[in-house]
């Protein structure tokens, strides 16, 4: 199983991952940075020696999240080579493991854009659409080879994006689907989306090199 597919413990420190918790527990305007700080294990003057605000703590929790989505999506397209369909299969089986694994990290990143200050805002928005951009050239490229016949690649690529984080918000380790079967069946939505020509192949995603 290549790299890109693996999702370990994530890079956040303990005061971080206790501000995740509560973001997604609470929201951003239900938390206090007294809960944080209880959380975290720490005073509230321990707390502020690490992140100066409630709202550095979002904003490093969110670029945290996105950063990582991007490293391993990149990695993912990297592995596939040439070939756009494996490209797009590669970049569509990462987004898809990447919101079960960071179940709560991508819910907070998607439901908390109102919270954001602008700058904030300003920066998850490109690294939004960094990786929307990323989607659509996919989806681009298989059409000019002839292996999609999709109309509309920008609104395909928003599309399988939409599906991909909505992952997060309702996929549980101990559901009736496995991590796998999600993963094959937001291939087959995916593959409709663009007009695929080539079928899905043999075996769980995670099998394929």
């Amino acid at each position: 199983m290549s790299e890109w597919r693996e999702f370990g413990p994530d890079s956040l420190s303990p005061p971080l991952r206790a501000a995740l918790g509560v973001f997604a527990q609470h929201g951003y305007h239900g938390a206090s940075i007294r809960s944080i700080a209880e959380a975290a294990g720490l005073s509230v003057p321990g707390l502020y020696h690490h992140h100066r605000s409630k709202q550095a703590i979002l904003a490093a929790v969110v670029d945290a999240a996105m950063r990582e989505m991007i490293e391993h999506t990149s990695a993912a397209v990297d592995d596939a080579g040439e070939d756009p369909v494996s490209r797009f299969e590669n970049l569509v089986e990462c987004l898809a493991r990447f919101h079960m694994a960071r179940r709560d990290h991508a819910f907070v990143a998607s439901t908390e854009m109102r919270s954001m200050a602008p700058d904030v805002r300003a920066h998850h928005i490109g690294q939004r659409d960094r990786q929307q951009a990323m989607i659509e050239e996919t989806i681009r490229d298989g059409v000019a080879s002839g292996e999609f016949s999709c109309a509309y690649p920008e609104d395909a690529a928003r599309a399988i994006a939409s599906l991909c984080v909505a992952i997060a918000t309702w996929y549980r380790p101990d559901g009736p689907a496995t991590a796998d079967e999600v993963v094959a069946r937001h291939l087959g939505f995916a593959r409709g989306m663009v007009g695929a020509e080539t079928t899905a192949p043999a075996g769980p995603p995670g099998a394929r090199s």
